[in-house]
């Protein structure tokens, strides 16, 4: 099990997110920009390994209006070689890297324009990763989508749409659970026709329950996963105190974190933790698993190279 959270660390003083508007898109700002967001992912990566943090979720926006039509630069090309020495470091850190498009990438939606503005999206998603250099453990994780007034047929347009996708896309696809329209039933029945892995998502599941155990989502889930995608992936959070059905927690709610780690031994998979604080509550959840034989030992043969820049500690 590796231990991980989504995008940005706010420990460090940069974000690997920075943009700018569609009017002030021009190859100069472009190259500038992602300079920077691929300088601060670096940083991150180094931290984390530093920290035994070893599952990354990538940010969408690494690479500003990448999807948009009107970019039409070769930020690809320009950015090959930076992109190769990144995807180095995280392969010869055992990291574990993710990514997950935003809500309005829907491949099940009845309007054809959306489906293919959503199939740009992916195909830039995986873009990333094959520059990287990562294999198709690292995943790109998507929510089936709506229902559009007829569940089934939304769920026949999902399928159509993912068969469409070229092998390049479709092998990196795993598919999660969500808070209103889809258990984990539900993804696991499309998993199987589609042949996609599902991600559990722990706290969608409490929210839009099906009977489904803990223990019997993690079984089912695992048939899922072939020897090629690496360990399931699962995403957990606690419901935010006082806050809208849905939110999540700003910090980890260590009960329900050790209660989640009893329901689910022995089932080994990497753990994205989707709390607010990122890499702070990360840490705890990594010293609370500290006894925990399925936890990954912390990156060993750190040097000086290794470590991100400011950062203190062992």
């Amino acid at each position: 099990m590796r231990i991980g959270y989504p995008c940005i660390n706010l420990s460090l003083p940069c974000r690997p997110s920075r943009t700018f508007r569609l009017a002030n898109l021009t190859w100069e700002r472009l190259r500038e920009t992602l300079a920077g967001n691929l300088a601060c992912l670096e940083a991150i990566v180094r931290w984390n390994a530093q920290h035994g943090l070893l599952f990354l979720r990538i940010t969408s926006d690494l690479v500003p209006l990448a999807s948009h039509p009107q970019n039409r630069f070769p930020w690809d090309e320009a950015f090959a070689e930076r992109f190769g020495e990144i995807g180095a470091l995280i392969r010869s850190l055992g990291m574990r890297i993710s990514m997950h498009p935003g809500q309005y990438t829907l491949l099940n939606s009845p309007r054809k324009e959306v489906v293919a503005a959503a199939v740009r999206d992916l195909a830039y998603h995986a873009r990333v990763l094959d520059l990287l250099g990562l294999d198709r453990t690292a995943k790109i994780q998507i929510h089936v989508g709506g229902v559009y007034g007829d569940k089934a047929r939304a769920v026949e347009r999902f399928v159509r749409a993912v068969e469409a996708l070229p092998p390049g896309i479709r092998e990196r696809l795993a598919v999660e659970n969500d808070e209103k329209f889809y258990t984990v039933s539900e993804v696991l029945r499309l998993c199987r026709i589609t042949g996609l892995p599902a991600v559990f998502d722990v706290f969608h599941h409490e929210l839009n329950p099906d009977g489904t155990s803990v223990a019997e989502a993690l079984v089912a889930q695992r048939e899922t996963w072939g020897p090629e995608d690496g360990l399931p992936i699962v995403d957990y959070s606690s419901p935010l105190p006082g806050g809208r059905p849905g939110s999540h927690a700003y910090e980890l709610n260590e009960a329900h974190f050790l209660r989640f780690l009893e329901a689910s031994r022995p089932h080994d998979f990497d753990l994205m933790l989707e709390v607010k604080d990122k890499e702070r509550s990360a840490l705890r959840a990594l010293a609370l698993a500290a006894d925990d034989p399925r936890i990954v030992p912390k990156a060993r043969g750190l040097s000086a190279q290794t470590r991100a820049p400011g950062a203190d500690g062992p």
